[in-house]
């Protein structure tokens, strides 16, 4: 099957299998990612202590943020060339191409220089106390220093399920999670490098990725590959690429927020261990949301195409399916924090109270957790077709409008279990603002179909 027969497989092959063939590698993908950030985090618990892992915690915002202009990049490109593949306008999305490229490397290499330069303000304004300062401050000069790199990593691999080969990018994936793996236990465990060890296994693991990366885009035979003339930024297709990446930028930049904020918080009512009860908490639902992350990466690139192909009874079709898959396995997800969360929590934590606060946070913080699925479907859903005020709003709807005022006024009557309710609070609000807007989207939808979407559709 040639390059361009496999972009046309997605507005003609049966919509279930299509789904399965574009998902399951990116749930494998995202699942080992998680893996690996579990491992990360449960060596930096087990080998270095309770502290580091409340310093860690306090990094999850600077990994958020640095994630947001990666996802304006990669999710926004890849998404614009579904489209154009869709619309068989192949030289337009060759530029696509370079262009992600060029905004990859100058973006990371900003952000890079930023936050090196003022990198303690903004641990110390993030919640970092005296104690947990030193440790988030040698693992963000590692990330930081490779931040080039993981944005193009993260970028290539969105671009190669966009053209039709999730199962490369699900290898580029589980190769640097296998290698990444192998180098924690060697630096963490082994040589003791402590906190800067876990980093520099990240940073050593997405570079050998890419490198593969490049070599696969290198190949003249393929219908997306890199050479001459394309990476030159073009005002048309940059604002398209940021048109449809706001959505995931705002989305990861309120994250950034909200858990500056509720770092706060922790410490505010509980303390460095409730710090690291949330950051342990904060991981094992984050490995269990990878795998509906995985449904809706694969379902982009099939709702992007059959979009720009105005074949709107398979798009729909891919949505309900998602929806589906995705509840379904955060269904399982919560019978098992609720069921386990001491044995859960024991992986990343020996120290008696950080293991009683991080089971009972893990508890509070799943009580509706089945609900947050189909949230995330639908968000990502308006996003792929171009919806992005409907996109930016539900990806703020959870965090910034609902979150983040219960975060502040719950715990005034229960204390640091008030944080912690502000969670499965939020996320219940959030999915009933999703539905109705569902609802609307569909019957305008039924009434009258949409056009064909132009660049300012984009």
């Amino acid at each position: 099957m040639d390059n361009k027969q496999k972009a046309l497989e997605l507005g003609q092959k049966p919509v279930g299998k299509l789904l399965w063939q574009y998902a399951l590698p990116a749930i494998v993908a995202m699942t080992a990612s998680s893996l690996y950030n579990i491992i990360d985090r449960a060596s930096i618990g087990q080998v270095v202590g309770p502290e580091a892992i409340a310093g860690l915690g306090i990094t999850f915002p600077f990994m958020n943020l640095s994630a947001a202009f990666g996802a304006a990049v990669g999710v926004g490109a890849s998404t614009c060339i579904s489209v154009k593949l869709g619309q068989r306008d192949y030289d337009t999305a060759q530029h696509l191409l370079g262009n992600t490229v060029t905004l990859n490397l100058v973006i990371g290499f900003v952000f890079m220089v930023v936050c090196m330069v003022f990198l303690d303000p903004i641990l110390r304004f993030f919640g970092a106390s005296d104690v947990t300062l030193p440790y988030a401050r040698e693992f963000m000069q590692i990330i930081l220093a490779g931040n080039m790199i993981t944005h193009m990593y993260f970028g290539m691999n969105a671009v190669l399920r966009a053209a039709g080969k999730p199962r490369h990018a699900m290898y580029a994936t589980l190769f640097t999670v296998g290698m990444n793996i192998v180098l924690v236990f060697a630096f963490v465990w082994w040589l003791r490098w402590g906190i800067r060890g876990a980093a520099l296994a990240t940073v050593t693991s997405q570079t050998m990725a890419l490198c593969w990366q490049m070599r696969l885009f290198s190949n003249k035979k393929e219908l997306l590959h890199l050479k001459r003339g394309i990476y030159r930024l073009k005002a048309d297709l940059v604002k398209n690429i940021v048109a449809i990446g706001v959505s995931p930028f705002l989305m990861q930049t309120t994250s950034c927020i909200i858990v500056i904020f509720m770092n706060n918080q922790f410490f505010r009512y509980g303390g460095d261990m409730a710090v690291g009860a949330y950051s342990i908490a904060n991981s094992v639902v984050m490995a269990l949301f990878m795998f509906v992350m995985g449904i809706v990466q694969g379902m982009q690139p099939i709702v992007g195409y059959n979009f720009g192909a105005q074949k709107y009874d398979r798009m729909l079709r891919c949505l309900w399916l998602s929806i589906a898959a995705a509840t379904a396995i955060l269904l399982l997800g919560w019978i098992m924090g609720m069921l386990f969360p001491r044995q859960i929590a024991r992986i990343f934590a020996t120290d008696p109270v950080l293991l009683d606060m991080s089971a009972h946070g893990i508890v509070l913080d799943m009580l509706v957790f089945f609900v947050v699925g189909s949230q995330a479907v639908i968000t990502n859903f308006f996003q792929c077709i171009g919806k992005v005020k409907i996109s930016i709003f539900l990806s703020l709807s959870r965090q910034l409008i609902v979150l983040l005022p219960l975060a502040f006024v719950l715990p005034l009557f229960w204390q640091l279990d008030g944080v912690w309710y502000s969670m499965p609070f939020s996320d219940f609000a959030s999915f009933a603002m999703t539905l109705p807007i569902l609802w609307w989207y569909l019957r305008k939808l039924k009434a009258r179909p949409l056009p064909l979407p132009t660049g300012k559709d984009l």
